[in-house]
């Protein structure tokens, strides 16, 4: 008897999930609060790691459509000084794919396909253990069960509270994110200073980071340690205001790494959650989680790899496995939590030393990561 299987969130974990899943002719409900795949920006870059991202579009059936879309040139890194100096400029090798580039847009559309979502479905909780299955309640009042609910709905997921009663707390550091659009002709001297991948500057406390996506644009991330009501008195959907507020914050560094600041544009405020390093539950019947609903952690390149190899692996077992489901997820959220605890220890550590009081702790992890 085929199972009614639903996972809970278009992001790039839920997709694999459910492409892999459609590989070996099993269906799945894609339920998607967002109205469309355009409703809103698909957000900036991502790097799919060799062993993770790469891995689960290879099970996927789709690693050499990702290489023909990706920019393995993307992986060049330019560490400066907040004065200006060059302190390391590393470029990958020609043949060089450990972590290459891909649009978050390029990489959504990749795994759509032939996939058939249910947009607009806002799922308001799970209720396990009734005896239909888990039932999902949405926000029209509509519900619906399924042997399996998979839970890929991000941050503040709807469906985490059914395993677990833990919510993300704040890590004390902000990220405000602007854009830069047709960098090269609008801004030559900034696409100059960024070159083919990133560019990042590290001072007390602070960091400015700025990334290329594809067709001109790039994504400037400026870093802070600050209250979480930091902006009580701004108001963030004010650019100019955002700006002039920042500007403040990094006073005193190079004016050619501040123009990343001045020419921005469509600044949008995101402090950073996160979930415990060793989150883990008590097993729950018909309900899981994956990626960063089961583990937020800081935004430094694991996140939606996890995500999306913790999907592929989870399809992959129930449309190969013996055919217990229960005990197929139950197999799965221990593999889980073992890799992503040792991922959350190491993103947590790297945030401490990438916003640090020393500067020096940002360069040292750059050179553990990728030594000259």
């Amino acid at each position: 008897m085929r199972q009614r299987i639903a996972v809970v969130g278009g992001g790039p974990g839920g997709l694999t999930f459910a492409r892999v899943l459609h590989r070996h002719g099993h269906s799945v409900a894609v339920l998607e609060r967002d109205p469309a795949p355009d409703a809103r920006p698909p957000g900036g870059t991502l790097d799919l790691h060799e062993g993770l991202g790469q891995l689960a579009l290879d099970k996927a059936g789709l690693l050499a459509e990702f290489q023909a879309l990706s920019r393995p040139e993307g992986q060049a890194m330019r560490i400066l000084d907040p004065d200006g100096t060059v302190l390391r400029d590393w470029r990958p090798r020609p043949d060089e794919r450990a972590n290459p580039e891909i649009d978050r847009g390029q990489l959504r559309d990749l795994l759509l396909g032939p996939l058939d979502v249910q947009w607009g479905r806002s799922v308001t909780q799970v209720v396990p253990g009734t005896r239909d299955g888990a039932r999902v309640h949405f926000a029209d009042g509509r519900q619906e069960t399924f042997d399996l609910v998979v839970g890929a709905d991000g941050a503040w997921s709807r469906i985490r509270p059914a395993v677990s009663s833990v919510t993300p707390h704040y890590t004390g550091v902000t990220s405000v994110e602007a854009s830069l659009d047709d960098v090269d002709t609008r801004h030559p001297d900034l696409a100059g200073l960024i070159g083919d991948g990133s560019v990042a500057a590290y001072g007390v406390n602070r960091s400015l980071v700025a990334q290329r996506n594809s067709g001109g644009h790039v994504k400037v991330h400026a870093k802070f340690r600050a209250p979480l009501d930091w902006h009580m008195n701004l108001d963030v959907a004010d650019d100019e205001a955002v700006r002039s507020s920042l500007l403040a914050l990094f006073d005193g560094w190079a004016a050619p790494v501040l123009g990343l600041l001045r020419h921005g544009t469509a600044f949008v405020h995101r402090p950073l959650y996160v979930l415990p390093v060793s989150h883990t539950w008590t097993h729950v019947p018909g309900v899981t989680l994956l990626g960063d609903a089961a583990h937020l952690m800081p935004p430094l390149g694991a996140g939606a790899n996890l995500a999306m190899l913790e999907g592929a692996e989870l399809a992959e077992s129930i449309a190969t496995g013996p055919g217990d489901l229960d005990e197929t997820v139950r197999a799965f959220e221990e593999q889980m939590w073992a890799r992503a605890g040792r991922w959350a220890k190491i993103t947590t550590a790297g945030l401490e030393r990438l916003v640090s009081p020393d500067p020096a702790e940002a360069l040292a992890l750059f050179d553990q990561v990728q030594p000259s």
